[in-house]
């Protein structure tokens, strides 16, 4: 059998929503210099941070701005995005095939599993804190599973949730980190496993609960 090869997925270059992609930069931003066996990544931690402050303040700055603002935050993406593939096809030459690898700098892995196995529906079991800001969050997994993905959205004051941010892949279903909560909010949170016939199951009912 040909041997299945992990490649990183480019999805935040395109369409991806600008709140979202800030969120998405900062996880990798997070966790790519810190994991183990990336070394030599081509583009440094205060590189990226500074790309990814200079497109949320282009961001906030173009509510107001007029045209010349929309044009200096669309560059200050377009600067992000390339820098972000980048980093994304180091990471899948340097992971070597390792899905672990890969979700642990942050990025996201394109699913090419074809076991053909229907899988069900989990349920988010828990959310306890991690550190400021942070939640750590369990769902329930199967054998068949090679995986699962979080994702969490902002619950406003009517109690219905916002946009959802970037998933966030994990070979493992427990403790999945979180990260850039706001104590004191409502956050909702959703899991899925991945691997089956249909590649995803469906996503968990919702689980809400207030970040400390």
């Amino acid at each position: 059998m040909k041997a299945q090869i992990i490649r990183v997925s480019l999805g935040f270059g395109n369409g991806m929503p600008d709140d979202t992609l800030i969120t998405f930069s900062r996880s990798v931003h997070t966790q790519l210099y810190v994991a183990g066996g990336f070394t030599g990544i081509p583009v440094t931690a205060a590189v990226l941070g500074a790309a990814v402050d200079a497109f949320a303040d282009a961001k906030a700055a173009q509510v107001n701005g007029g045209k010349a603002a929309t044009a200096e935050k669309n560059n200050r993406r377009d600067a992000l995005v390339a820098l972000l593939k980048q980093l994304a096809f180091y990471v899948q030459i340097a992971s070597e095939n390792d899905l672990a690898m890969v979700l642990s700098s942050g990025f996201q892995a394109v699913s090419n599993n074809r076991t053909q196995v229907q899988l069900t529906k989990p349920s988010v079991l828990r959310v306890v804190p991690g550190m400021t800001g942070e939640a750590l969050v369990t769902i329930s997994t199967e054998q068949a599973a090679r995986g699962c993905e979080v994702r969490v959205a902002e619950v406003d004051a009517s109690g219905a949730p916002g946009p959802f941010r970037p998933v966030i892949a994990s070979t493992s279903s427990r403790n999945i980190p979180v990260f850039e909560l706001v104590p004191g909010r409502l956050y909702a949170y959703q899991g899925r496993s991945f691997g089956g016939a249909t590649t995803f199951s469906d996503w968990s009912d919702l689980l809400v609960q207030r970040a400390a």
